[in-house]
């Protein structure tokens, strides 16, 4: 089978586009321009565009697509063009599963450019349930505006997760938590279950190019995320090896860029992979071991540094965590950790020796930098490639 980049999506427009529910509610806001700008384009049913410069129609713009940007952690970030209908058929899905509907509240801690809280609000708001807007204020401000607004729904990251569970105030009234954007690992999903006690907790892996790809309940080892999501079809290339590239099929796959591009997105046959690699098991139990370009060779051996992050995030008190390559004469590479605080009482010696005993000498970042002003994308995910700029400047 040929590999090639596929283009720009056009054709006929969707037959599908989003609504805005006329019994959504807009609460708990501090500046309500963003979502009035979205609400007005989507009731406009127009193409939408979603950017850092603010929401606006397409000029041109065929009905029932949407332009989102894309995290851009490891590159530039990127224009992604999807039709509605790629997140409506998963709105419904959710809508079955987890009994999602217009008694429910959604909590969002991020602006709309955030892909993952532009989800839940055009979810929210096409289904019919209340939106409470978070997204301008402190952990300890939104974790008291879910309390006093009574959100059942919340979509986060693991750092946001983390900020919150931090604060030590319960939400009882969530029912459902969705984890994306990273991997929670044991410690975060018991904070989250402390903190949420009648809540479902469930973590997701995706991208914004492939939306939901599996999700589970967020309890597996390092790396573990669960089975396919419905619809969702999975493979591992190259067939039948230990790990590979994870190629995935589904109703919900974008379209194409509309900017940008990215050349470890690559088509084949229906599917599509963003270069991450993962294996999946028997029982199609899928695991990620991370992106394929971010993957290094230490004296022959391949290491992941999201691996390292995310044994570094389950220490209580850190909430942003890079673990960047660096050169070295006698085995290719080391690694260096960067985090934006220390837990109480650890030092930076303590934590490298606990990576040492966790992944051995080799994999084991050799340094670990103290960064409180880390460089983070628009999306609040670290930006490597930033963070690899301060790294060598101060080493």
């Amino acid at each position: 089978m040929t590999t090639a980049h596929r283009p720009t999506a056009t054709g006929p427009a969707p037959t599908q586009v989003f609504d805005w529910h006329a019994e959504t509610r807009l609460l708990g806001r501090r500046d309500e321009a963003d979502l009035e700008a979205l609400r007005a384009a989507i009731r406009e049913g127009c193409e939408v565009s979603v950017t850092p410069e603010g929401i606006s129609p397409v000029p041109g713009g065929a009905a029932g697509f949407l332009r989102l940007r894309s995290g851009g952690t490891t590159g530039p970030a990127k224009v992604i063009r999807r039709t509605h209908a790629s997140w409506i058929a998963s709105f419904e899905v959710n809508r079955g599963h987890l009994g999602l509907g217009p008694d429910d509240t959604y909590g969002i801690l991020g602006l709309p450019v955030h892909s993952l809280a532009l989800y839940a609000i055009v979810e929210a708001a096409h289904i019919g349930a209340d939106i409470v807007d978070l997204a301008a204020f402190r952990p300890r401000q939104q974790v008291a505006g879910l309390a006093d607004q009574g959100v059942t729904v919340l979509y986060a990251t693991p750092t946001q997760l983390r900020l919150l569970t931090a604060t030590g105030h319960p939400l009882p009234a969530l029912r459902h938590v969705l984890c994306g954007g990273g991997h929670m690992g044991r410690a975060l999903r018991d904070a989250v279950v402390r903190c949420a006690p009648n809540a479902t907790v469930t973590e997701f892996y995706g991208a914004a190019e492939t939306s939901f790809i599996a999700w589970g309940e967020g309890s597996g080892d390092a790396g573990g995320v669960g089975r396919a999501y419905p619809g969702v079809e999975i493979r591992i290339d190259p067939p039948g090896a230990a790990a590979g590239e994870i190629w995935v099929k589904s109703p919900y796959l974008f379209s194409g860029y509309a900017e940008g591009d990215s050349p470890d997105t690559r088509w084949r046959d229906g599917f599509v992979t963003v270069g991450e690699i993962g294996t999946l098991g028997p029982d199609g139990f899928l695991t990620v071991a991370g992106r394929r370009n971010r993957m290094v060779t230490i004296a022959d051996q391949n290491v992941f540094p999201e691996d390292v992050e995310l044994f570094l995030l389950s220490h209580p008190g850190l909430t942003h965590c890079a673990v960047i390559p660096r050169p070295d004469p006698q085995r290719g590479t080391v690694l260096v950790a960067v985090v934006d605080a220390l837990p109480a009482g650890a030092t930076p010696e303590a934590l490298l020796r606990a990576c040492r005993d966790r992944f051995g000498p080799l994999a084991a970042p050799r340094d670990l930098f103290v960064m409180p002003d880390m460089a983070l994308t628009a999306s609040g995910k670290p930006d490597l490639a930033r963070i690899a700029t301060m790294v060598e400047r101060r080493a």
